[in-house]
């Protein structure tokens, strides 16, 4: 199975760089721009299938799409949920004083909102499990980058630090295979 991931485009800048999770946001001028843009590619393309994040940011994403007609939106592609911390960024959270960073996977696990675990196996669930049960060949998913890492994580059996070090950038396709 062919899956198309499609990150959601720029969002405004008091959201860069900050731990938005389920913040329902929308996207910047130039996040829009890029949006119309990538839409002409996805155009180009078929798919059997498409899934959206039921956030603004990702939903505006595909907008300008015609795949948007055929588009299904879940919450099971959201980011991770942040709690407290979302719409916060790093220097924010240090700052006051509740959370200290040691490593990577401590510090998530560290601040408020979804486990960890259990947004790893929400999106293991639905990429390894829902999306086999359709039967499709050629599936597009518009969604954000932390659930992209995690299935980069995933399927190339390297640890979440690592797959964070790869750089999605707004409005990028990254195409993988599922067996």
């Amino acid at each position: 199975m062919r899956v198309t991931l499609l990150r959601h485009g720029e969002v405004d800048e008091r959201y860069k760089n900050c731990y938005n999770g389920h913040i329902d946001i929308g996207l910047s001028e130039n996040g829009s721009a890029q949006a119309k843009e990538v839409a002409k590619k996805l155009d180009a393309m078929e798919f059997d299938a498409v899934y959206c994040s039921d956030l603004r940011r990702a939903k505006e994403t595909l907008q300008h799409s015609l795949h948007v007609e055929n588009a299904i939106f879940t919450d099971k592609l959201r980011e991770k949920s942040w709690g407290k911390h979302e719409g916060l960024g790093f220097d924010e959270i240090i700052a006051q004083g509740e959370a200290e960073y040691i490593d990577f996977l401590q510090w998530i696990e560290a601040l408020d909102g979804e486990a960890h675990k259990e947004y790893v196996k929400r999106v293991e669930k639905f990429f390894f499990e829902f999306l086999p049960s359709l039967k499709k060949e050629n599936i597009l998913i518009v969604t954000h980058a932390g659930v992209i890492h995690v299935l980069l994580s995933l399927i190339n059996d390297i640890t979440l630090e690592e797959a964070f070090g790869i750089k999605i950038e707004n409005s990028s396709i990254t195409r993988v295979e599922i067996c």
